[in-house]
């Protein structure tokens, strides 16, 4: 009674603030990918290109350019920052659960704000919200495009199906053909499984085949792809052949996984809500083997089972490439919820649902000892998370047991937003000191006021790209031969002096600092020729 006098709206602005946005940059970029794209477009910007991206001073051709261009238009308007960076992924998932919101309540009402708030609070998208990357881009595009053709099939209304080749296209920007192979796929095996004649199949295939839409979907998606290889010959070859086929049919870029590799990958991005979007899935298959399934529970099931297959058979596998089904999968939980409102779930569910929610607060506990000790406490320490983690699960199976399916999302939600807001305040210090660059290029400040180049020995990739967004520079390797003539500062890991030594003969060499939590060391050395 109290919620219902907070408009929905205000609800779930709140509720993205608190999971996308808040603490954004408590962390700095990690990994590989992210400061690589946010320094990317961090060269485009100085350029006032937006057409070729460039790392280093190359085109850099493996991605199309849509997030790129949002963290640009971040960056002009909020400066550069990891921060900024990170914007665009957020802003879409506001998008994203909006679309969702909207769409439920405009074709079945009832329950769409436990699908936006239970979407809003998976483990998927409040990941991918928060890093600065093309898969949350790709996943809503592609969710709102798939929603949309639904609407249209539903209603009939052109302006839906407009929508659908509209978004279809930002999707191919955000990701590259990807987007418009996996729809035609989707949608090919959803009208053969409700369409009963081969006549019907064919007419809906047909209707679907709009010529207006299609030239909007070129109009959107092809101009780029145009003038980018007309800058670029090499990058028909370089994107389409290698970062698209290659990536899929071999395993070229050496992410090799088993085949069911994305069962748990998508059930981890569907965490917290992961037993009841399982039961929901099953609940689905059955209802659509005795073809008495709604057709929207048809369209998500095969949703979600398009892309596990799709991205199943590829030779390269990383985990977010399997996002776009967890939009499906929380769409369908709802209605799964709202058919069995007035019953009370299995005692098995309630139990693997309470332990994964106090799983979930005594991994966010633990955080700051698993990231700078690399180990949990072996003393009493760790009395405290497991303590923790038994009064939530506890917790959870009491209210389950007194309110049923009706209080799920409430219930749910409350072990989802103390484990964002632990890991933001104890966890995020320990992340950003250990997996960052940002600490390390803080150090390198301190001593650095004139700015000067940085090159690096035997450190990681992630810490390479990082320090490339963090100082704006190219980053040299000495152990690939790439060391600077004039004066400048090395980093290399601890014990790898003699390294050093020999790498910067007959220079100056002075030890400046160390950074413990990654295991860094830092050196001033001189020009060439300068004893």
């Amino acid at each position: 009674m109290t919620r219902s006098r907070i408009p929905d709206w205000l609800l779930l602005l709140a509720v993205c603030f608190l999971f996308f946005l808040w603490g954004l940059a408590s962390i700095g970029l990690i990994g590989a990918d992210e400061p690589r794209y946010a320094q990317v477009a961090q060269e485009m910007l100085a350029r006032h290109d937006w057409i070729t991206p460039v790392l280093s001073g190359s085109p850099w051709l493996e991605k199309p350019p849509l997030y790129y261009w949002q963290a640009m238009i971040a960056y002009r308007i909020f400066g550069v920052s990891d921060w900024a960076a990170r914007l665009p992924s957020a802003v879409d998932g506001f998008a994203l659960v909006f679309a969702v919101y909207w769409f439920l309540r405009r074709f079945r009402p009832g329950f769409e704000l436990d699908a936006a708030l239970m979407l809003a609070s998976s483990a998927g998208i409040v990941g991918y919200a928060r890093a600065g990357s093309m898969d949350l881009p790709l996943a809503a595009s592609f969710a709102i495009a798939m929603l949309a053709w639904f609407a249209w099939f539903e209603s009939g209304r052109r302006a839906y199906l407009a929508a659908f080749y509209a978004f279809l296209a930002v999707a191919m920007l955000a990701k590259g053909p990807v987007a418009p192979a996996l729809a035609g796929v989707i949608l090919a095996v959803f009208v053969a499984v409700e369409r009963t004649t081969r006549l019907a199949w064919i007419t809906i295939i047909r209707k679907t085949l709009w010529l207006p839409g299609i030239l909007l979907f070129c109009a959107i998606g092809l101009p780029w792809y145009v003038m980018v290889q007309l800058r670029n010959p090499q990058f028909f070859h370089e994107f389409i052949i290698e970062h698209n086929l290659a990536r899929f049919g071999t395993n070229l870029y050496h992410h090799p996984e088993p085949f069911w590799y994305y069962l748990p990958v998508t059930l981890l991005g569907w965490v917290p809500w992961s037993v009841f979007v399982a039961a929901a899935c099953v609940w689905a298959a059955r209802r659509l083997r005795n073809r008495d399934a709604d057709n929207l529970d048809a369209f998500l099931l095969t949703w979600i089972a398009v892309i596990l297959a799709f991205f199943s058979i590829s030779q390269s596998k990383l985990p977010g490439y399997v996002l776009p089904a967890v939009p499906p999968g929380m769409v369908l939980l709802s209605r799964y919820v709202r058919a069995r409102i007035a019953s009370k779930p299995p005692l098995a569910m309630v139990l693997l649902h309470s332990i994964l929610s106090g799983a979930l607060v005594f991994s966010a506990l633990v955080i700051p000892y698993l990231s700078l000790q690399h180990r949990l406490p072996g003393d009493i320490t760790l009395l405290v998370p497991i303590l923790a983690a038994v009064a939530i699960a506890a917790a959870v199976v009491l209210s389950l047991g007194k309110y049923g399916y009706l209080g799920l999302r409430f219930i749910t939600l409350v072990p989802a937003v103390l484990t964002v807001g632990i890991a933001m305040r104890t966890g995020a210090p320990a992340l950003d000191a250990t997996l960052s660059a940002r600490p390390v290029a803080a150090a390198l400040q301190t001593f650095d006021p004139n700015h000067l180049p940085i090159a690096v020995f035997m450190v990681s990739r992630e810490t390479e790209f990082g320090l490339q967004f963090y100082r704006n520079q190219t980053i040299p390797r000495y152990e690939l031969g790439q060391i600077p003539e004039g004066e400048h500062l090395l980093l290399a890991p601890q014990g790898r002096e003699r390294g050093v030594a020999r790498n910067a003969a007959n220079r100056k060499v002075t030890y400046l600092g160390y950074v413990p939590a990654q295991n860094l060391k830092y050196f001033y050395v001189g020009a060439a020729g300068t004893p």
